[in-house]
């Protein structure tokens, strides 16, 4: 499976709702799930997966502590899992939607998800998670509003615009709806894709940028704005510019498009009543610099409670545990898999999450030989979790070895993004870390030959996915998970598995079961 080269896509969606009420609502969707042979995003006939006929999937429109209900229907002929990128799932890993957390909905069936979008704001995104559907689609936006009171900080925008950009087989079009000019619009980014970089801009137009993942940022007007694999951003755009039509490109960052229009991602932002025909079209290409290193966090206001939020200030923080994890593959079994300190996670048949609750995981992954510091001698495949101090701080550094930029993601948690660098990281390397306003995003980009340096409060128990968010390296072996123990039985510590918990493997065989027997499980 090499990398893709094709086109790469912007779509959007246009909704011009705010924050709702004061009270917490509870949110009923019912998902179609189901392959479209006609809507050939790359010109080609290959299916597509829609959510309810739309490709990409329906808005999830939310506000924060919204209980949030989808019945998933499964009319594809494959395994079906979402998952909810960016949503930390309070105490509440049983929605998580990933392998290592849910048994898939089986061809045919359906299943209910049941959230809360507790105390988070932000911009987000869902997808399959399994078995490479990603690449076929299923996305879609997911917000979650402010309460109407708290306040957020910048002045109320004319409407918003979610848009979706991604990778795909080869070049697309899509024209966004029109603006009225002098109105200030919240425009809200993820992207999609499986394996590239963008960096994104509208043409004769200057960006605010106030939100990454569910933080606040300090506001930075940029002329446009690198968004790595799964990441989001919140920006304010002015239609300031004369009436007109104006191209809205995303260009993959690592490659020179300048001789190759047809790969970067173009729509069109058109000012209400204009007949003028676009203007000519401007590529150039992004040379990669650390733009997050000038990205910092504002504590002050819009936070998702109005009680204090504490501070991004984490110059007095004790670190509990440390991670240095290094991407990069190995053959192992005479294929190619990406590893994390040379180990390649193997996906047993019944999830980490079931193995935990009914067998103590006894069995089916191995507990705390996960070398979290330090790079195995020879590559191996294997279900390797590691142990997070539960509310200890973590410090995670992630070092890539790859050739390609990369993305981790950690389900749960957000991450305090304190530091980037190039080569090698050391201890010394800790001199540089901002630690006193870091961004906090679900998501952080790794650069070539780099790494990156993240912490983590671990005070949300349950068993999390640590992952590349490069769909090719996630899916051959580049993740892991951390679980996050607190015996405390009580239900408002960690929920219990749903009602309506789905089933599979040894689990599904009996499930009265309360121990296995101690073996050398994990390894394959």
């Amino acid at each position: 499976m090499g990398d893709r080269c094709g086109s790469f896509l912007i779509f959007c969606s246009f909704i011009a709702l705010f924050g709702s009420s004061t009270e917490a609502a509870d949110i009923f969707l019912e998902w179609d799930v189901a392959f479209n042979w006609t809507i050939a995003p790359a010109n080609t006939d290959q299916p597509v997966i829609t959510v309810n006929g739309m490709f990409p999937g329906p808005l999830i429109n939310a506000t924060t502590n919204d209980n949030i209900f989808v019945n998933v229907f499964n009319n594809i002929d494959e395994p079906l899992l979402f998952t909810w990128n960016g949503i930390q799932q309070r105490l509440n890993s049983w929605q998580d939607g990933v392998s290592g957390t849910n048994c898939p909905i089986q061809p045919g069936n359906n299943w209910t998800y049941a959230f809360q979008v507790k105390d988070q704001i932000g911009s987000f995104f869902y997808f399959p998670s399994i078995n490479f559907l990603k690449s076929a689609g299923g996305y879609g936006p997911l917000r979650v509003n402010n309460r109407i009171v708290i306040p957020v900080p910048f002045a109320r925008p004319e409407g918003e615009f979610d848009l979706l950009i991604g990778d795909w087989y080869s070049y697309s079009y899509k024209e966004a709806r029109g603006v009225v000019s002098r109105k200030t619009y919240l425009l809200r980014i993820s992207n999609v894709g499986t394996s590239v970089s963008f960096n994104f801009r509208i043409q004769n137009h200057k960006m605010v940028l106030v939100e990454t993942e569910g933080s606040y940022t300090s506001q930075m007007e940029l002329d446009s704005l690198d968004v790595h694999v799964s990441q989001s951003y919140s920006v304010l755009v002015t239609a300031d510019q004369q009436t007109s039509s104006y191209y809205v490109v995303a260009t993959p960052t690592q490659m020179d498009t300048s001789g190759l229009p047809s790969l970067n991602g173009v729509a069109v932002l058109k000012y209400m009543s204009s007949d003028v025909d676009v203007r000519s079209r401007v590529f150039y290409w992004s040379s990669e610099v650390h733009q997050e290193k000038l990205f910092i966090g504002t504590c002050f206001l819009g936070a998702a409670r109005p009680n204090p939020q504490g501070s991004f200030n984490v110059s007095n923080v004790n670190i509990t545990q440390t991670f240095i994890l290094h991407s990069s593959n190995a053959i192992i079994n005479d294929s190619l898999r990406f590893t994390v300190n040379n180990v390649s996670y193997f996906t047993p048949e019944i999830p980490l999450k079931l193995a935990d609750f009914f067998f103590n995981g006894s069995g089916v992954y191995i507990l705390d030989e996960f070398p979290v510091e330090t790079i195995r001698d020879n590559a191996v495949k294997g279900t390797f979790v590691a142990t997070g101090v539960h509310k200890g701080w973590a410090e995670i550094v992630f070092r890539n070895d790859l050739d390609v930029m990369d993305s981790w993601h950690l389900d749960g948690f957000g991450f305090f993004v304190v530091g980037f660098g190039d080569g090698e990281w050391s201890h010394s390397s800790r001199e540089s870390y901002n630690l006193f306003d870091p961004v906090v995003r679900s998501t952080v980009q790794v650069y070539p030959g780099g790494w990156a340096a993240v912490y983590a409060f671990l005070d949300n128990p349950g068993m999390w996915n640590l992952r590349s968010q490069r769909l090719q390296n996630w899916y051959l072996g580049q993740e892991l998970y951390v679980r996050v123990f607190d015996p405390n039985p009580d239900p408002t510590k960690e929920r219990p598995p749903p009602q309506n918990l789905i089933r599979c493997g040894i689990v599904s065989i009996n499930s009265t079961v309360s121990a296995l027997a101690p073996s050398p499980g994990g390894l394959a």
